[in-house]
């Protein structure tokens, strides 16, 4: 308590708090100088260097032209009528402006069986990031374009293509995301706060801590060769960080209703919320920093960054927010500025009542949450997860497009054939054993690197589909004793699943273990915080259930992404702890003065207000999430934003009460309270 007493007094008092001030935008402008320059890597390595599919892209390099990769352009009629001699020898011209755009021979024109299409594959330099392949594949196209005559349609499909349409649909992504995340802080901030002056503190200082963390985090990320999307790093900077200026005015408005000195009543708010914050923010820091035991590289890449990005919110939401609210003194409320006198009731307002009521009667209220959360978690029967390259944008992209024309007029598995490495004494047995694999039509020898043969097989199922996946697990078991390798696109989207599978399993334990420590440091007890990780875990399965169901049913996602079941489960539960630390640290404040039952409903009294406001806003900045143009983004942001709700409005108002009213003082267990 000193310490904190301490802290308050350094960034509350009359020349402190300049000093403070002073002293934090020092340092960030000299930091987001020093750091400026380091850009992000955009996930260009999306698999374990470890995994089959990914060693097999390694052995890959050892082939000449390895470098190149093939664009491929599909042409047919806008009448979807058979192609005729004149429409061919249009398409002879495309494809000659495609290579002509890039300086590259195009292949031999290749009509379908049906006469209704003709692809083109045109080489490009694929060993290099989607933004640097962008320019190329926009220069076929605009080739492409001016070239195709009336009646004909050419699209641009293919791997390089993919790629550079993932890093053109990012180009004013961030900075659209951000100005959607200010937008939406702003104006919730105003309508909690009914004050045209007030909602501008938080806003600047948390905007100035994500500039911070924005230009920290890419050094980070720079410095240790980490991929990840700064995107969602600035969105839990931006949530965290209005939290915790949220549970801070809140206190500190409470305060002045009974302290005439607005510099002693933000002390003391600063004092009674200080660990809060900090265990908040330790608990979601130490959450995060688990991820580096994750081998998915996006995912791996997503723990430190956040974890510091996570940490600068903290230490601004502890430092620059008190200081500000102390220079700015008690007229920052105007029109609603707080007197003493003038205390609210909260007991008797529409919180204390709620939780009043559910203490009074918590079985039928947990029994009536249980049924609720299974119903809700029912939703992830039958889910798949994975999704096909085609499946990945949440607006149709010109690739994606092409794609599905490709695979209407070709044999499915031709656009994405399967990569097989064989030792030269073992090509021979391998191409044999792939023949007689089921679902494989063809196999054909493409070249040969020292000692390795490079082998294609084409499956019949379409890439990515759940009989392609098992294409390729049976072709794996049919050549791996022949010491072969098995890579390709399909190949990568079973090693992920694999990868994810494995990550979830060692992650989330890892989790819960570290939310458990903190509530139980926290709190001092240990039937307390294994009850209450239990809800909040309940409630985040709860919450994914929910959200997959919506998505698939009302929004058309056909599935989950992979790398989504860990990062909402660790979202959810490491997130939706704040809420409980907040409640549970004024819980056991006001237990020891009125006993269990009626401390849970004075802090729901006092706190239920602040947590719903919070919930409502960190909701409300992951479902920004969604202006970005990829499902996994919308997906996480959808079942996060719709998670953090049912957490605030129901678990914390009700099913948390309801636990604290059957278990009464056994709660705190084996600590003894006094008063």
């Amino acid at each position: 308590m000193l310490t904190w007493r301490h802290l308050a007094d350094r960034v509350t008092s009359r020349r402190g708090a300049w000093v403070t001030l002073a002293l934090v935008l020092l340092v960030t402008t000299a930091l987001m100088g020093a750091l400026r320059g380091a850009t992000v890597a955009r996930g260009d390595e999306t698999l374990p260097s470890s995994s089959e599919s990914a060693r097999v892209a390694e052995l890959q390099r050892e082939f000449p032209g390895h470098e190149l990769s093939p664009v491929v352009v599909v042409i047919t009629r806008y009448d979807e009528n058979p192609l005729a001699a004149t429409d061919l020898a249009s398409a002879q011209r495309v494809s000659a402006a495609a290579a002509g755009a890039v300086a590259q021979q195009p292949s031999r024109p290749v009509p379908s069986q049906d006469g209704r299409a003709v692809l083109v594959n045109v080489p490009v330099r694929a060993d290099r990031p989607g933004t640097e392949v962008a320019p190329d594949v926009d220069a076929m196209r605009s080739a492409i374009h001016a070239a195709t005559p009336a009646g004909l349609r050419a699209q641009v499909t293919g791997g390089p293509a993919f790629g550079a349409d993932v890093a053109s649909a990012f180009r004013g992504a961030d900075l659209r995301l951000l100005l959607v995340t200010v937008g939406i802080v702003a104006v919730l901030l105003l309508l909690t706060y009914r004050s045209p002056v007030l909602w501008l503190v938080p806003l600047a200082v948390v905007g100035l801590a994500d500039g911070l963390a924005g230009t920290a985090t890419k050094a980070l990320g720079s410095a240790l060769g980490l991929s990840f999307d700064s995107g969602i790093v600035s969105v839990l900077v931006f949530g965290a960080g209005t939290n915790y200026a949220l549970l801070l005015i809140s206190r500190y408005r409470e305060e002045l209703r009974r302290t005439p000195d607005h510099r002693e009543a933000l002390r003391d708010a600063l004092v009674a919320t200080g660990p809060a914050v900090l265990a908040s923010n330790a608990t979601v820091v130490l959450a995060l920093l688990t991820l580096v035991l994750a081998v998915m590289p996006g995912t791996r890449g997503l723990g430190p960054t956040s974890a510091l990005g996570l940490v600068i919110a903290g230490v601004f939401a502890l430092t620059a927010l008190p200081a500000a609210l102390a220079i700015c003194g008690r007229r920052v409320f105007w029109p609603f500025v707080p007197r003493p006198g003038h205390e609210q009731a909260t007991e008797s307002g529409t919180w204390g009542r709620i939780a009043a009521r559910v203490v009074a009667r918590p079985f039928p209220v947990l029994l009536v949450g249980a049924v609720v959360a299974a119903l809700m978690a029912a939703g992830l029967l039958g889910t798949r997860v994975g999704l096909a390259q085609t499946e990945q944008f949440r607006v149709a992209s010109e690739s994606q497009q092409g794609l599905e024309v490709l695979a209407a007029h070709y044999p499915a598995g031709e656009s994405a054939p399967l990569v097989i490495m064989a030792p030269q004494g073992e090509a021979a047995a391998v191409e044999a054993a792939a023949r007689h694999t089921p679902g494989v039509t063809r196999v054909m020898r493409t070249g040969t690197a020292g000692e390795t043969v490079r082998l294609m097989a084409v499956a019949s199922a379409e890439p990515g589909s759940t009989q392609a996946q098992d294409t390729v697990r049976a072709l794996r078991d049919a050549v791996h004793p022949h010491s072969a390798l098995v890579g390709g696109q399909t190949a990568q989207q079973v090693d992920a699943l694999a990868a994810a599978g494995r990550d979830l399993r060692v992650v989330a334990p890892l989790i819960l273990g570290l939310v458990l420590l903190v509530l139980v440091l926290l709190l001092r007890a240990v039937v307390g915080p294994l009850v209450l990780l239990a809800v909040n875990v309940v409630s985040a399965l709860a919450a994914i259930g929910a959200g997959t169901w919506v998505g698939e049913r009302l929004l058309g996602f056909p599935g989950l992404d992979v790398h989504v079941p860990l990062l909402a489960f660790l979202f959810l539960v490491a997130l939706g702890i704040d809420y409980t630390i907040f409640l549970a640290h004024r819980a056991l404040h006001e237990a020891t003065e009125h006993g269990t039952r009626a401390g849970i409903v004075r802090a729901v009294a006092h706190t239920g207000g602040v947590i719903t406001s919070a919930g409502v806003v960190l909701a409300a900045v992951f479902a920004a999430l969604g202006v970005l143009p990829l499902v996994t983004l919308g997906q996480l942001g959808l079942i996060v934003g719709l998670g953090v709700l049912v957490d605030t409005l129901l678990v914390r108002a009700l099913v948390v009460p309801a636990v604290c009213g059957a278990l009464g003082d056994r709660l705190w267990w084996p600590r003894r309270l006094t008063s």
